[in-house]
C-alpha cells in the first residue's frame, strides 16, 4: 500500500540518521578502547555509524510503523474545524502547563524537575483531546457557527469509510442507496477496482462491455450526485494477486466494511472478521412481507421448471413460482401464496391459481424478461 510504503520508508531514513549519528558519536570511545583495527579514527566511525545506522533502519519502521499509520488515516479523517479546535486546545493547554510551571519547579527533587514537564504534556494532551471531542459545544458557547449536517463534519463513528468492490458499482443500485441516506461514510474505490472496470469495459464480448461501461458511469454518477465524497486511492497489497484478497487486507487494514454483491467475497471477508454490507440483503429486506394464505394478482410469462409450473415476477424482481400455472401463460391471474422460501440468493414465492380466480389476458410483449430472472433460476 502506498501510503503505508512512504510511511515506512520515512521511518527507515529515520531511523539510519538518527542512529548512524549515535554510533558516529560512539566512534570515539571505540578507537580510544577498543584493539586495532577499530583503534582507528576513521574505521571505528565508520564501523559504527553503519552498523547502528542498519540496526536503527530496521527497527525504526517495526517500532513506529503502526502507530504512525494508525494517526495518520486518523488525521486525514479529522475536518478543518476538529484540527483547528484540536489546535486550540493544545494552546490553551500548554498555557496553562506554563503558568503552573515556575511553582511547580521550586518543589525540592525529585519532583521539581519532573513535573513541570509532565504538567505540560498531559494539559497539552487534555486540551487537544477535549476541544478535538466536544468542539461543537464549546464553538457554540463562543458564538461561532459550523455548517450543519455535513459530512466532513460528522463525528468519525458516524462518516466510516466504506470499501466498494466491483460487482455493487456496476450493479449499479449503490447510487439509489447513498442519495437515499442509508450510506453514511466516505466511499473509498481502490485503484485496482477501477482498473478491473476499465478492463471490464475493454472486453471485445458485448455483454461484459455494457456491463463495465455501466459500472464507469455508474461511478460517475457517484461521484456527482452523492452527499459524501468518493475517493480513489492507490494502494495496493503487493502480497495479494487476486482483486477479493487485495479488498480484504486493505479492510482488515483500515477497519472499514466492504460493500459488495458478490456472495464469495461476502462469506470470505465475513470468515476473516471483516464487515460486509450486501446491496442484495438490503434489497430483500425492504421486500414486501408476503404471507401464505394471502393473495396475488401476477402474470405468468414463462413456464416453470416442473411440469406444469408458471412464473412470473412482483414489481420488486420477486420470482413467484405457480404450481398448475403453465396453462396461464401470457395472462394474468389471481393466485395464493401456499410458500415463502428465502434463499442466499434472494426470495422465492409459491403459489396456486386461485379457484375461480379472475383471469386477465394481456398482450405484452416479453422480448426483455429473460433479463429480469436471476441467473441462479434460469
Amino acid at each position: 500500500m502506498r501510503t503505508e510504503s512512504s510511511i515506512l520508508f520515512g521511518l527507515r531514513i529515520c531511523g539510519a540518521v538518527v542512529c548512524g549519528l549515535i554510533g558516529w558519536s560512539l566512534g570515539d570511545v571505540i578507537s580510544v578502547y577498543f584493539p586495532p583495527p577499530l583503534d582507528n579514527y576513521v574505521i571505528a566511525h565508520v564501523i559504527t555509524m553503519t552498523a547502528l545506522g542498519l540496526i536503527g533502519a530496521l527497527l525504526f519502521p517495526m517500532a513506529f510503523g503502526k502507530p504512525l499509520t494508525q494517526l495518520y488515516h486518523r488525521i486525514v479523517s479529522l475536518s478543518a474545524s476538529q484540527i483547528i479546535a484540536g489546535f486550540i486546545g493544545l494552546g490553551a493547554g500548554l498555557l496553562l502547563a506554563a503558568l503552573l510551571a515556575f511553582p511547580l519547579a521550586r518543589l525540592p527533587e525529585p519532583f521539581g524537575p519532573v513535573l513541570p514537564f509532565l504538567a505540560a504534556v498531559g494539559f497539552g494532551t487534555l486540551g487537544l483531546g477535549i476541544m478535538s471531542l466536544r468542539y461543537r459545544e464549546l464553538f457554540q458557547i463562543l458564538n461561532i457557527k459550523l455548517p450543519a449536517n455535513r459530512p466532513e463534519e460528522l463525528p468519525i463513528r458516524m462518516r466510516e469509510p466504506l470499501l466498494l468492490d466491483t460487482s455493487v458499482i456496476i450493479d449499479g443500485r449503490i447510487a439509489d442507496v447513498s442519495n437515499a441516506g442509508f450510506l453514511r461514510g466516505e466511499m473509498i474505490v481502490p485503484r485496482f477496482v477501477l482498473n478491473e472496470l476499465q478492463f471490464v469495459a475493454d472486453s471485445p464480448e458485448a455483454m461484459r462491455r455494457a456491463r463495465g461501461r455501466r459500472g464507469l458511469e455508474v461511478l460517475k454518477r457517484l461521484q456527482k450526485e452523492s452527499p459524501w465524497p468518493v475517493k480513489i486511492v492507490d494502494d495496493d497489497p503487493i502480497e495479494a494477486q487476486r482483486v477479493d484478497e487485495k479488498l480484504v487486507l486493505l479492510a482488515k487494514h483500515w477497519g472499514c466494511p466492504i460493500v459488495t454483491n458478490d456472495y464469495n467475497l461476502n462469506k470470505v471477508a465475513s470468515l476473516q472478521g471483516v464487515t460486509v454490507l450486501n446491496i442484495n440483503e438490503l434489497a430483500n429486506a425492504v421486500k414486501t412481507v408476503v404471507l401464505p394464505g394471502e393473495s396475488l394478482h401476477i402474470q405468468i410469462i414463462q413456464p416453470g421448471r416442473e411440469a406444469g409450473q408458471g412464473v412470473g415476477y412482483l414489481e420488486d424482481g420477486t420470482m413467484v413460482v405457480v404450481e398448475e400455472g403453465q396453462p396461464y401463460l401470457d395472462r394474468a391471474i389471481e393466485v395464493s401464496v401456499t410458500k415463502v422460501l428465502q434463499t442466499a440468493a434472494g426470495r422465492m414465492i409459491f403459489a396456486k391459481p386461485l379457484a375461480g380466480g379472475r383471469e386477465q389476458s394481456v398482450n405484452a410483449k416479453f422480448s426483455n424478461a429473460d433479463s429480469r430472472i436471476p441467473s441462479d433460476y434460469r
